[in-house]
């Protein structure tokens, strides 16, 4: 028997009956969807009621005092939450802190954007899709409103009165219509899947090189990346990306986890983990996808496991060429950093792909700058070979990585809107940090 399900015992037994239950309520929900008359648009249209964002904005930045720091806040939400509803807290996961802090950061998406409520719309319409691995049901987020306004009125002291709880309730009630919405939207796929490890390669003692096959039809794009979730710790998930070429090696899909810290995911996957396991992965998404546009002049920028990324980005330029020579590639520069020469691997194929195609030129950049920057030798060769007109540039790696170098690209002169990454913006993050570079 895999060790992951020895060791996971009851818990993977009580998640498994949950989600096939959920499974044929989303079937049921989705054959009424199909068969109603307006296939239902028009509760869709009921849904977009204009909303007053910037009301509520004003309301909510004139009473933070009364409630913040948002930290103490979700503290106490999740509190009452779990004492009113106890059921609930077999959803979560066992450590809660990377839970709280990534409700923190909706709280201030959702804060700075109320005057834009449409960047709200879509960033949270995606977010729906990929919460329903979590199980997460509509209903459950009206537990999730009243515990809100229970943790508001303590915090306050009633202090803010209805017209704060009443501003927050609608706040978060317009993100939750949107997720409800994403969710919807997404009943004809699975929320997640089910994998068997096929490979698992250690690699200097820390990095794993994980080979999976899903157990149904997983469809992703070169660049793509996805959260995965060890039976070793249920509902806890993490962003990794993905390195396989799509519809090759009978949809094996490889996946590169570098150990951040014992007692996470991380942790799990590398050391705690072997061929015949079981694996689960969320939905693919992700910002580092070549689309339909001829290739051309392309920079890709990776830090240690983001080059697992850039892996499968090579792949699709090379089916791309092999299908079609004329297709429109002139020249890729790859530059791959890490912190120093022993943290480069998958060399071999990365210098064999070099010796192969003469479109690519590979830049290896290792060590920190003078005075401890880590990632300022990285930036500042990229910026060395950047031009106004040179393309697009897709990064990936450390959010700090990503930082650095799109700062160095704009002090070259690169529009911003050539970079692409898998980042939103500084100070109002929001979502998953970089695949890969979550701790733990």
């Amino acid at each position: 028997m895999p060790r992951s399900t020895q060791l996971t015992g009851s818990t993977s037994t009580e998640n498994g009956a949950y989600h096939a239950l959920l499974a044929r309520h989303d079937a049921m929900r989705l054959r009424r969807r199909m068969l109603s008359p307006d296939g239902g648009a028009g509760a869709r249209r009921a849904a977009g009621e204009v909303y007053d964002g910037a009301a509520d904005q004003r309301v909510i930045r004139a009473h933070l005092e009364l409630v913040g720091p948002f930290e103490e806040l979700i503290t106490q939400l999740y509190g009452v939450l779990f004492t009113r509803h106890p059921a609930l807290r077999g959803l979560f996961p066992a450590e809660m802190a990377f839970q709280e802090a990534h409700l923190a950061r909706a709280f201030w998406y959702l804060l700075n954007r109320l005057d834009r409520p449409e960047e709200i719309t879509e960033t949270f319409t995606r977010l729906g899709r990929d919460h329903r691995k979590l199980g997460v049901r509509p209903a459950q987020y009206a537990a999730f409103e009243e515990a809100l306004r229970a943790a508001l009125r303590a915090r306050s002291g009633g202090r803010g009165g209805a017209e704060l709880e009443e501003a927050w309730v609608r706040m978060v009630r317009f993100g939750v219509a949107a997720m409800v919405r994403g969710a919807e939207a997404a009943l004809n796929e699975p929320p997640f899947w089910t994998a068997s490890v096929t490979g698992h390669q250690v690699i200097g003692g820390d990095l794993a090189v994980l080979r999976v096959v899903p157990h149904e039809t997983f469809r992703y794009e070169a660049g793509q990346y996805t959260d995965l979730e060890s039976p070793l710790l249920p509902h806890t998930w993490r962003p990794y990306y993905l390195a396989g070429e799509p519809g090759a090696g009978g949809d094996e899909v490889e996946l590169h986890v570098r150990c951040t810290g014992p007692g996470g995911v991380s942790e799990a996957l590398v050391h705690r983990t072997a061929v015949g396991d079981e694996v689960r992965l969320g939905p693919p998404k992700g910002n580092l996808t070549l689309g339909e546009e001829p290739v051309g002049d392309l920079r890709l920028v990776a830090w240690d496991t983001g080059w697992a990324a850039v892996k499968a980005l090579l792949q699709e330029v090379d089916r791309r060429v092999r299908s079609s020579p004329t297709h429109g590639v002139r020249r890729v520069r790859l530059f791959l950093g890490a912190g120093e020469v022993a943290g480069l691997y998958d060399t071999e194929y990365l210098a064999g792909l070099e010796r192969r195609r003469p479109w690519l030129s590979v830049v290896p950049v290792t060590g920190a700058e003078p005075g401890g920057e880590r990632y300022g030798r990285l930036a500042a060769a990229v910026a060395r070979a950047a031009s106004p007109s040179g393309g697009r540039v897709l990064v990936s790696g450390p959010p700090a990585m990503v930082r650095a170098v799109r700062a160095s690209l704009a002090g070259a002169g690169v529009a911003g809107e050539d970079v692409r990454d898998d980042l939103l913006p500084t100070g109002a993050e929001f979502g998953h940090a970089a695949p890969g570079a979550v701790p733990a």
